[in-house]
């Protein structure tokens, strides 16, 4: 009989909050049991077992992120759009990073195509359609956006622009703009 009060959604939340605290790695249904007081057997009628656990996670951080970025590029375009989307994925990555860190598990396409991870691409070729490029070059740009967005997020995270002068910031900006820049005169590869 399933425990009182613990629901796959209450599961979710706490392994996401979880994530945050000690690392989506660290993520497993024993840690989770540990942290409600309960026995991990107690948890399988919510969850199948960690993987189960971590792809509900990583499935709430990509529809948390999409809301978010939803929100943020309502009415904009071009730049502005532009930047007020990569923000997003910048922030979100800094107040929660092991839901960040869940946002990155290779999905299963059945499930990957169910998920929020497919607005997250609308969104990004909807803010293209304002730099007017066409196939192939939306996808390259696509797959550009998110290694930059990715990599810089990351290497920020890990403490690797903490050593030196400007601040970080500051590249962020200067990287959005080269971005920006680089979509505006985009000449098709033959």
């Amino acid at each position: 009989m399933p425990r009182a009060g613990l629901t796959p959604e209450r599961l979710t939340q706490a392994g996401a909050e979880l994530a945050d605290e000690i690392g989506f790695d660290q993520v497993t249904v024993s840690a989770l049991a540990r942290q409600f007081g309960v026995q991990v057997a107690s948890l399988y009628s919510h969850v199948k077992n960690s993987q189960d656990l971590k792809t509900r996670i990583a499935l709430l951080a990509l529809a948390e992120m999409a809301d978010r970025a939803a929100d943020a590029v309502a009415g904009r375009a071009g730049k502005d759009a532009l930047t007020a989307f990569a923000d997003v994925y910048r922030d979100y990555a800094r107040e929660h990073p092991g839901r960040y860190a869940a946002a990155q598990l290779p999905l299963d396409p059945q499930t990957a195509a169910a998920s929020a991870s497919v607005r997250h691409a609308q969104m990004t070729r909807a803010i293209l359609r304002g730099y007017d490029l066409s196939e192939p070059d939306q996808t390259h740009a696509v797959r550009l956006l998110g290694s930059v967005f990715h990599g810089y997020v990351s290497l920020e995270a890990s403490g690797g622009f903490s050593h030196s002068a400007p601040d970080s910031s500051e590249s962020w900006a200067r990287v959005l703009d080269s971005l920006d820049t680089l979509l505006r005169n985009w000449e098709a590869q033959p």
